[in-house]
Order: structure tokens, then C-alpha cells, then sequence
């Protein structure tokens, strides 16, 4: 691999090149004198270094899952980066507020390429100081954002507070993925029925959250850690998947055949004419109807659910997009077409 050298701190013209003929002991080829407050010599550097980039042409583009750490301060966010990394990249300190920043690291797992970004704890709003905690708290909310994936990590001695569920609705108002990293698990007196008192816990406080996978580690042991490749790609597939409107309206065909749509007092039916899916990440499928008004919450879960066990959105927040419509009679439901069901 090429070396070029570059000496800073050589302010001065004259003697710039005496202080850096020094450093041709060290066996690395011609030491470029520069000035890096100045600018004093970096147009040189540069030009050396174009010689040795790579031109466009023959960067091989990787496709990256873009990897989001999240959680409150201490819940072990920079300990489960370095479990994944297996390597120590990022200071771990029982210290709140230790990491200021948002760290990307890549790493490679069977053939795929994960960028794993470690983020600041996040506090509540009212303990912030205007500061280094304050930008680096605004980059982690900018990681969710870019992020195919974010691991929600909780502190499982601590339980869900009251910020993780803050934390879980920003990650839903963004439309990311997820998944749930209950950590510490190490530090649990356990029993056959201990994990079940935890599920059990998490799905009461997390219940909003139904679709993301769970998993119990130690990021300080390493335990189960390599599972959370996985779950990842589990939950990156969800996030992209696309589905043809054909058969979105397959799966609305069956529905209607176990649950039709309900009556209103007045004796009006809500009707569901067809679907489509209109983008992804996260998966949104508009649903045409006569009156988004007549289908209730209940009815609207249960959609919900059969799309969800019919196609398989696993890991990923679904977004239904409820259109009132009314359709001529006649229309029959195939491809692209719709019908009154």
C-alpha cells in the first residue's frame, strides 16, 4: 500500500525542508514540509496523493445496511458496538455522556456489509445542556433518519422507562425498522420461567412495537450477539420489500372470507374496493374505500395483521393509507382493477 508522508508544523519557507529532511530515516519515501494552520504546502500533498485514488470507474459500489445504535445513557450502546465489531472501537465507561458522537464502523458478516453507527446516549430533553451533549444527541436523531435498521437497546434491569418509550415513538416517526436489544441479560438471576416474565414485560410496555424482533444478550460476554446479524437482515428485508398489488388484493380476498368489514349503526357497510403499495422503506399500501370512516380501529389492526402474516413485513413499522373512494358497480378486482367486495 503507497505512504506519503507529510510533516506539519513547517511554518517557515526556509526552513521547512531542514525539518523535514529528518524524517527520511524513517525509510518512507520524500517527506512533504507543511503547514497545516497555514496552508502552507498541501497543494503539493495533494498531488501526490491524486495519483494513488482510485478514479470513479473502478470504485465497485457496496450496498451497506446502515446500522443505528440507540438507547438512554449506560444502557451498554458502546459495548454491544465493540461485541459486533469484535474489536474494542469505542470507549466503554460506566460515565454518562462518554460518547459525544456519532461513530460509523463497517463491518462484514456472510458475504454482507453492515455500517454500524454508534450514537450518544440520549437523556431526557429538560437534562440536556446546550453544548457537546446537545449536537451530539441532534446526530443521533440524524443516524435514526439515515438508518435502514436501529437497534433499540434497553437496559433489562431498568426495564422499559418512560424515555425508551419516547425513544421507540421517534424511531416509529421516522419509519425505520427495528430491533429490540434488551441488554444486561447477564445480570438477571434466571429461572425456566425468567425469560417469559421479561417477554411478557417488554410486550406490555412495547406492545406498539409488536413488530420488531427481540433478542436477550450480553453485550459485555458477547452472548447471543452474532444472532443480531440475523434479526438485522430480517428486519432490512421487511423495511424494502415490495408486493405486487395483485397480490396485496389476494390477501385482502381471504381476509374479507374470515372478517368481513363492519356496520355501522345506520346499517352501512365499510367496503375495501383494492390495494396497492405505493413505496417503501417503510412499506406504505394505500387501501381505496367508500369510507375510511366506517372501518374502525379494530378492523384496521386486523388488515394490519394479514398483511404482516400473509407477506411477511417482519421488523418493520407498516403504514396503511386509509382513501375514501367510490367505484361505478360492475368493477371486478384483478391486477389493477378493483371491486366492490
Amino acid at each position: 500500500m503507497p505512504v506519503v508522508l507529510a510533516v506539519n508544523k513547517c511554518e517557515s519557507e526556509k526552513e521547512g525542508l531542514t525539518l523535514a529532511a529528518e524524517f527520511w530515516n524513517l525509510g518512507l519515501g520524500e517527506p512533504y514540509p507543511l503547514s497545516a494552520i497555514h496552508g502552507n504546502g498541501t497543494a503539493e500533498l495533494l498531488e501526490d496523493l491524486i495519483q494513488y485514488l482510485p478514479t470513479m470507474d473502478e470504485i465497485e459500489e457496496v450496498e451497506e445496511i446502515k446500522v443505528a445504535i440507540i438507547g438512554r445513557p449506560n444502557v451498554g450502546k458502546s459495548s454491544l458496538l465493540n461485541a459486533l465489531t469484535g474489536e474494542n472501537r469505542s470507549i466503554v465507561s460506566p460515565v454518562s455522556g462518554t460518547t459525544r458522537d456519532a461513530i460509523d464502523m463497517v463491518v462484514e458478516r456472510n458475504g454482507k456489509t453492515y455500517r454500524l453507527i454508534d450514537t450518544a446516549g440520549i437523556r431526557r430533553k429538560k437534562n440536556v445542556d446546550y453544548g457537546a451533549e446537545f449536537f451530539g444527541i441532534n446526530r443521533a436523531f440524524k443516524a435514526i433518519k439515515r438508518a435502514d435498521v436501529v437497534l433499540f437497546v434497553i437496559d433489562i434491569l431498568d426495564g422499559v422507562t418512560e424515555q425508551d418509550l419516547k425513544l421507540a415513538g421517534r424511531i416509529i416517526e421516522e419509519g425505520r425498522a427495528a430491533v429490540i436489544i434488551a441488554n444486561k441479560w447477564d445480570a438477571v438471576e434466571k429461572d425456566s420461567h425468567t425469560i417469559y416474565e421479561y417477554q411478557k414485560i417488554l410486550d406490555d410496555r412495547l406492545f406498539f412495537m409488536e413488530w420488531a424482533e427481540r433478542i436477550f444478550v450480553s453485550a459485555m460476554s458477547g452472548k447471543r450477539v452474532e444472532n443480531i446479524f440475523q434479526l438485522i437482515d430480517n428486519a432490512s428485508e421487511g423495511h424494502k420489500k415490495r408486493v405486487s398489488t395483485a397480490v396485496i388484493n389476494e390477501v385482502l380476498e381471504e381476509a374479507f372470507k374470515w372478517h368481513s368489514p363492519p356496520t355501522t349503526r345506520q346499517g352501512k357497510q365499510g367496503r375495501i374496493y383494492y390495494g396497492t403499495q405505493v413505496t417503501n422503506k417503510p412499506p406504505t399500501i394505500a387501501l381505496f374505500v367508500n369510507d375510511p370512516k366506517r372501518l374502525d380501529n379494530n378492523y384496521r389492526r386486523y388488515i394490519e395483521k394479514q398483511f404482516r402474516e400473509q407477506l411477511g413485513f417482519k421488523g418493520t413499522p407498516l403504514k396503511l393509507l386509509w382513501r375514501g373512494k367510490k367505484l361505478r358497480e360492475g368493477e371486478k378486482m384483478g391486477g389493477n382493477r378493483a371491486t366492490k367486495v
